[in-house]
């Protein structure tokens, strides 16, 4: 297990996107790929202000994030299958969904996802875009860390 926060944090900035799991109207678990922003133990998620998952958090906001990276294939034995396994990195975020209203909030946030992608955090943003978005944090109620195979 990994405790130390910037590596935790080093595990989720190096990620692409993360996926978030919840649980639908009928107990079904329904996972989607999110581009996301990391700060302060709180991930940050945009969306189209519609749809399923929409519906699925504002009923359920809890929610599982899951980061994994640093995949690479390793083996001991090239003919021996269960020689043959994955090193990774990766995290669990558990935690509730709470969707941002505030517009200048929801500027800030929107700039730490942009960060996460472009290394800038200085965007502008016009009203009937940021009108037209779900912004939405989700505040670690825990977070578990692991490296394999590192």
């Amino acid at each position: 297990m990994i405790t130390l926060p910037t590596a935790i944090e080093e595990i989720i900035t190096s990620c692409e996107v993360c996926s978030v799991g919840m649980v639908d109207q009928e107990n079904m678990p329904y996972t989607l790929p999110f581009n996301f922003g990391f700060e302060n133990n709180t991930v940050y998620l945009h969306s189209a202000p519609v749809g399923r998952k929409i519906d699925i958090l504002i009923h359920k906001p809890d929610v599982c994030i899951a980061f994994s990276t640093a995949h690479e294939l390793y083996l001991q034995s090239e003919q021996v299958a269960c020689s043959y396994g994955m090193k990774y990195k990766s995290v669990l975020v558990k935690g509730k969904v709470e969707f941002v209203e505030d517009f200048d909030e929801k500027i800030r946030i929107l700039n730490v996802i942009m960060k996460q992608y472009t290394r800038r955090d200085d965007f502008t943003y016009s009203s009937p875009a940021v009108k037209n978005v779900a912004v939405m944090k989700v505040v670690a109620k825990s977070i578990e860390a692991k490296a394999f195979g590192y």
